[in-house]
């Protein structure tokens, strides 16, 4: 209806797309688009749509992914097949290092047994002209039981005071020196021919003294010399 009461034409509805016409209290009207039936329309992709061709730009992206992926592994297989020749080479060497010292040690094992067995004996001897006489009691080759009894020491040799079988001295001196035996000899009992010994203390051998204790070590050991060897 019209402000004058007149019934509204339908030429003027559709002017308005349906709408009143100006002029109508109950409903403002709104003009229609043409196009806005088209608007805000969302598309979606099903199995049937055909896909997009990447860009060459997202085609290159994916080619330097794929070459970063493929660095990074080979360097991690580099790293692991290097650890893995450190450790043989330490185990290696570990292994050489415990041979050599095993062998080390088997061979001054084997050198001390030698050395034992081969053993030179250190004894007193009566001096008889610079060759070993008798074999005599060791105190008499101890300078501090010599100079304690009325004797001396003097260039590597002992003198005791003779002593008469009255008890008497008789002014003279019987000469005692350290004598050595062979290799793997025993010195021979106390009175007893100084035969084979001399004088001359063996370098580089294992020697004993009369009561078993190492005087001297030879083969690997170092030379622990006693103070009362005279030679």
């Amino acid at each position: 209806m019209t402000e004058d009461g007149k019934p509204v034409a339908d030429d003027d509805r559709q002017q308005w797309g349906g709408g009143n016409p100006p002029g109508n209290p109950e409903q403002p009207a709104q003009p229609v688009s043409p196009d806005s039936a088209g608007r805000g329309r969302i598309r979606y992709q099903d199995e049937n749509t055909t896909p997009r061709e990447p860009t060459l730009a997202e085609q290159r992206a994916r080619i330097a992914a794929e070459k970063r992926r493929e660095e990074q592994h080979s360097a991690e297989l580099a790293a692991a097949e290097a650890k893995t020749k450190k450790r043989r080479r330490l185990m290696i060497g570990g292994g050489a290092t415990v041979g050599v010292v095993a062998l080390v040690a088997a061979m001054y094992s084997a050198s001390e047994i030698s050395n034992e067995a081969n053993a030179s004996q250190e004894y007193c001897a009566t001096d008889q002209s610079g060759q070993p006489g008798n074999r005599d009691q060791d105190q008499f080759c101890n300078e501090q039981y010599v100079t304690s009894h009325g004797g001396y020491h003097s260039g590597g040799m002992f003198f005791m005071p003779i002593i008469l079988p009255t008890g008497g001295f008789s002014g003279g001196y019987n000469s005692y020196r350290y004598a050595y035996t062979p290799a793997g000899v025993s010195a021979p009992p106390v009175g007893s021919p100084a035969s084979g010994s001399s004088f001359t203390k063996p370098s580089g051998s294992t020697i004993k003294d009369s009561s078993g204790k190492t005087i001297q070590r030879g083969g690997f050991g170092i030379n622990n010399k006693s103070g009362s060897s005279g030679s």
